[in-house]
């Protein structure tokens, strides 16, 4: 069991070492201390320092070769179309401070609309969410999302007002399809006012359904300012042209 100390350490040294790669102090391709330089730097245990790496692979900023060691992660692209991404490695992977805020949280049933956006055959209770993902200073991206509370019920015990939903959703819910809708538009008034920026501007939307063997788990409705973004995908030849 994690005791406070362990868990105000393991924080500290995160955030060192964040600070160090968002900084550019170490740029992409340093090596970082072996896990156990990074612990007796620190003065914790190996699990601590390890637990640090561990965390920061998943955030994008390293990574971590066999036999080599950890490494400083060359910037990505922001999105891949055909993968399901978190937002925070995006965000991360320009080098770029982390933040989101949830701004409105609300269970209610599913109306018609909802049920074509979720493929549901009835009215069902969902959790809607609406959330605002910042890079650095700035607002990046509006989410807009509706969970299947009947797929995804331990949703409704997550406030959300610390983990953002994607993320929870990617670590606690296995897909089996997705479907990704991608298309642009003039921001409205409320986009505008979220994202910080005027309205009419051009804006890249990306809708995203997944399903899980118990069926419809989540739609979301991603705006990106459409000068913040941009989607990248490789394709390998198929068998035919």
């Amino acid at each position: 069991m994690t005791t406070a100390k362990e868990a105000t350490l393991h924080q500290r040294i995160l955030s060192d070492l964040e600070g160090k790669i968002v900084s550019g102090e170490w740029p992409p391709g340093h090596r970082l201390p072996f896990e156990v330089d990074l612990a007796a730097q620190h003065g914790c245990s190996r699990m601590t320092a390890n637990k640090v790496l561990t965390q920061l692979a998943r955030s994008g900023l390293i990574e971590r070769r066999r036999k080599s060691g950890s490494f400083v992660a060359q910037p990505a692209a922001q999105a891949a179309v055909l993968e399901i991404h978190d937002i925070e490695t995006e965000v991360r992977s320009l080098r770029l401070a982390y933040s989101f805020r949830l701004a409105s949280r609300m269970v209610r049933n599913a109306g018609p609309a909802d049920r074509i956006h979720l493929d549901l055959p009835e009215s069902r209770p969902l959790l809607d969410l609406t959330c605002i993902h910042n890079a650095g200073d700035r607002p990046f991206c509006l989410e807009q999302r509706l969970i299947n509370l009947s797929a995804v019920p331990e949703a409704d015990g997550e406030d959300f007002s610390r983990v953002a939903p994607g993320a929870w959703l990617i670590s606690r819910v296995p897909w089996s399809a997705a479907e990704h809708r991608i298309s642009s538009v003039s921001a409205g008034a409320d986009a505008a006012a979220a994202l910080e920026i005027p309205r009419h501007t051009a804006c890249l939307i990306i809708e995203r359904r997944t399903w899980s063997s118990s069926g419809p788990v989540t739609f979301v409705r991603f705006t990106y300012p459409g000068d913040r973004h941009m989607l990248i995908a490789r394709f390998t030849p198929g068998g035919e042209n």
